[in-house]
């Protein structure tokens, strides 16, 4: 039987008499790639926004393995199995490479500050345990051989690496990830599809949720993309099912979807 990590019923967002978000519902099922894409002013920031709970709704439910996101906090967020990145990279700039992860390892350990203080062997066994599963994030995000270095002397491509890796810390069945290849290449862009993947193949549970500009990524990483416009949903397919969509196309006014 198929799960559903989060499910959205007729979301909508207003402000004052723009609809930024009009009728949204989707169910996004474990183990998927999925996209969300969209002309710019589709709605799809504020959407994101939403579904990760950042923003309440007009009206409509959002929920999280069966709890309601809207006014959830989060930390509560984070221990319903979420994580996200931001488009704006959120890291703690004046900690370490290391530091930063440790800290994603907050919400998944077991480790408490009484417990440490009280120096018990649980927690000094626990802290080894993170240390371990820190380094070997970070081996697979290829920032092991800087883990001493500050955050805020990284390459950009480095921080939102970093950005992500902090986020798996958590070990998150849903993870949100907002515009991942922003300011990238085209060999940095071909480089983070294939490292997300390598994530999702590894954890086969894991639900990956991302709003991206470059459709490359999207087109290439996604098995399912969700189509904006207008803040209404237009279209909801695969990738080739997307490509070939006459709504699409014209939602993009004729541009390119491959570009």
């Amino acid at each position: 039987m198929t799960k559903i990590v989060l499910a959205a019923r007729e979301v909508r967002k207003h402000y004052g008499g723009v609809r930024a978000v009009d009728g949204f519902s989707c169910e996004l099922q474990e183990g998927r790639l999925i996209g969300l894409i969209g002309p710019n002013g589709a709605g799809k920031s504020t959407l994101f926004n939403l579904l990760s709970g950042a923003v309440k709704p007009t009206s409509g439910s959002i929920e999280l393995a069966g709890e309601p996101v809207a006014g959830m906090r989060p930390d509560q967020f984070s221990r319903r199995g979420a994580a996200r990145t931001f488009q704006n990279i959120r890291l703690f700039k004046r900690l370490t490479i290391l530091e930063n992860v440790l800290a994603g390892f907050h919400q998944s350990s077991d480790l408490s500050l009484l417990r440490g203080v009280l120096g018990l062997s649980s927690y000094q066994r626990g802290s080894a345990d993170v240390l371990e599963r820190a380094g070997a994030l970070l081996e697979a995000f290829g920032l092991y051989a800087k883990r001493n270095e500050l955050a805020v002397h990284l390459s950009y491509g480095d921080q939102r690496r970093l950005e992500i890796a902090r986020a798996m810390a958590s070990q998150p069945r849903l993870l949100f990830l907002d515009e991942p290849a922003a300011g990238m290449n085209a060999y940095e862009g071909q480089q983070l599809v294939e490292l997300i993947r390598r994530l999702w193949e590894e954890n086969t549970q894991l639900t990956v949720f991302l709003i991206e500009h470059d459709m490359d990524v999207v087109m290439k990483l996604s098995q399912e993309i969700f189509v904006l416009d207008s803040g209404r949903l237009i279209f909801h397919g695969t990738p080739e099912e997307v490509r070939g969509s006459d709504v699409v196309r014209e939602a993009y006014l004729g541009g390119d979807l491959d570009a």
